[in-house]
């Protein structure tokens, strides 16, 4: 009976499958995914809540790569047999955002650069992994032992990266070498100094958790030191002595992407995967050197207003007046910290949906500081208990000016990425747009655009904070200009580096750092300005054809409360909150 039983079973099988909704075998599609990027990304299925994979890190491999983008391929040939017409509207956004996501990847994968570069001005592996505690729980024995079992793994995970690197080394998928002076710090600085001093060993400096006993909790410790001195310092040395004696003698002398073999067009997949549009390059270059014009107009203006004859002279002025700028890193934390609370403060009038998560301030690792950017933010993990932080650059204090800060902070933490990170991850979404939709078009056009909006909030009270308003959206409209310029039109980075200081009121030390980046992370500083465009478009659209109606609140809301996705599907969501506005009595 039971084998009757089992052979019915199996039968009817393919008709309960061919039986199930549209919705369900999306929702089985989008599970399959999950559970399987969980697997390969273990580090973040911990940070998730996910405690299968505890005892791995990520392989970086070539071979893995290619396995994940088999897997890839097999999700989206899934999702396009689900036609987008038997689909209701949520689960339509659902199959299309996830179907963009693995076909960017997919589609980046078939450039060599994209598999061998596994570095830029601005992140590596090596700085992933230093900061990984940075995302992990550390509340038991249980987090603890997991920790050091992963920092154990790290020679795997270098050795396979500098095996790529050697590759890329060969094949001449290397980054210029106008971009890598002090890259070399960027290695060294992580293990510098005494393992203790080191963000490997920053969790055994924590309190004693419950369950570990005083002499348990030693040994850990030891073992901790142990750990950094034997095992990840010689690796990380390992690294450091391979770009020093092999990658620099080899860097590119080009610091075009198009230049490398199938250059242009991987840029031009950069393009369209960082934009979510598709203008080309040459469109994007001729909206930048509008919008500089346009943002121009209204610096000379604040000049004049101020009572300086040029633009540029007031722009020397706050550049070496000593009076805007902090004396030691400690201060320019603290005035980070009242503008970020005076933001706090202001958000209830402008926004009726606000994130539960808190977000903390940090300054950037040393090791960091010096080659990246004025600040940055990090995501929180709620299922970890871990806050979002905003991360402000302490390092040569002479060239972070107070003038900066208001819009700085609006941007990277409130209510800029913060805002929308964190509701995003608190959203009645799938896990994969919660914690894997970072559209930059998106994500840093609404940051953006939160800078403008820091206007209408009283942000910039004084001339000289208006100047560093406009300065950092001019900055943002350079970038269209010199990425677009670099990439696509042979510019080179000291004509870039003067475009910038012509026209923007950054230090010198931001825009090398700043030019560094866009050159070795091409595209990737096309979103911020081509998504704020197209949110205060959206913005004016919906204020035209509202009147009265219009809410400022509820069209925040309204943006942010799909999450990010592409500028294409904002732009449908938006029109159907409009007319849903519209409708109202």
């Amino acid at each position: 009976m039971r084998k009757i039983l089992s052979l019915m079973l199996a039968v009817a099988a393919p008709v309960l499958a061919q039986a199930q909704t549209p919705h369900e075998q999306l929702a089985k599609v989008i599970d399959d995914h999950w559970s399987w990027y969980l697997s390969t990304h273990p580090v973040e299925a911990t940070t998730r809540g996910v405690r299968d994979y505890d005892d791995r890190i990520y392989d970086i491999s070539l071979g893995a790569r290619d396995a994940q983008i088999k897997a890839e391929r097999g999700f989206a040939a899934r999702l396009q047999t689900l036609s987008a017409d038997v689909l209701d509207p949520a689960d339509r956004v659902n199959r299309d955002v996830l179907l963009w996501m693995l076909r960017d990847d997919i589609d980046g994968d078939a450039h060599p650069a994209e598999r061998l570069m596994l570095f830029t001005t601005y992140y590596g592996w090596h700085q992933g992994f230093s900061g990984m505690a940075d995302g992990l729980p550390f509340y038991n024995r249980a987090d603890y032992d997991s920790y050091l079992t992963r920092l154990a793994l790290y020679p795997r995970q270098n050795g396979d990266a500098l095996a790529i690197t050697r590759q890329a080394i060969k094949s001449g998928y290397v980054q210029p070498c106008s971009v890598l002076q002090n890259y070399a710090r960027t290695i060294s600085g992580i293990v510098a100094g005494k393992p203790e001093e080191t963000r490997f060993y920053e969790p055994f400096a924590r309190a004693r958790p419950r369950d570990i006993s005083d002499a348990d909790w030693s040994a850990m410790q030891a073992r901790a030191v142990t750990l950094i001195r034997d095992v990840l310092t010689p690796e990380y040395r390992k690294w450091h002595d391979l770009f020093v004696a092999d990658y620099l003698p080899h860097c590119r002398k080009s610091d075009s992407a198009s230049s490398l073999p199938g250059g242009a067009a991987w840029y031009a997949s950069r393009v369209k995967a960082h934009t979510t549009t598709d203008l080309t390059p040459g469109q994007i270059h001729t909206i930048g050197l509008e919008e500089v014009a346009r943002i121009g107009k209204r610096m000379d203006a604040i000049a004049a207003k101020a009572g300086y004859p040029s633009r540029a002279a007031y722009i020397a002025h706050l550049r070496t007046d000593p009076s805007y700028y902090a004396k030691t890193p400690e201060e320019l934390l603290r005035v980070a910290a009242r503008q970020a609370k005076a933001i706090d403060g202001l958000l209830p009038r402008y926004f009726g949906t606000l994130p539960r998560l808190p977000y903390g301030l940090k300054a950037i690792p040393a090791a960091e500081a010096e080659g990246t950017t004025t600040a940055y933010y990090m995501p929180g993990a709620p299922e970890s208990g871990i806050s979002g932080t905003y991360f402000v650059n302490s390092s040569k204090l002479d060239q972070r000016p107070y003038w900066e800060l208001p819009a700085l902070t609006a941007h990277e933490a409130v209510p800029g990425h913060h805002n929308q990170i964190a509701l995003q991850q608190e959203l009645p979404l799938p896990p994969f747009r919660k914690y894997l939709a970072g559209f930059t078009a998106y994500v840093e056009g609404w940051a953006l655009y939160t800078e403008y909006l820091g206007e209408e909030m009283g942000l910039y009270d004084t001339p000289e904070k208006m100047m560093g308003r406009l300065s950092y959206e001019m900055w943002r409209a350079c970038r269209l200009v010199v990425d677009t310029g670099i990439h696509a039109k042979g510019w080179d980075k000291g004509r870039a580096v003067a475009f910038m200081k012509t026209n923007s009121a950054l230090s010198d030390a931001n825009i090398d750092a700043e030019v560094n980046r866009y050159i070795s992370w091409p595209g990737q500083a096309l979103g911020y300005k081509l998504g704020e465009i197209k949110i205060r478009a959206l913005r004016a659209k919906a204020e035209a054809t509202l009147g009265p109606k219009f809410d400022l609140r509820r069209f925040h809301d309204a943006v942010l409360a799909q999450g990010a996705v592409p500028l294409t599907v904002l732009d449908s969501q938006m029109d159907s909150w409009i007319a849903a506005e519209k409708a109202k009595g």
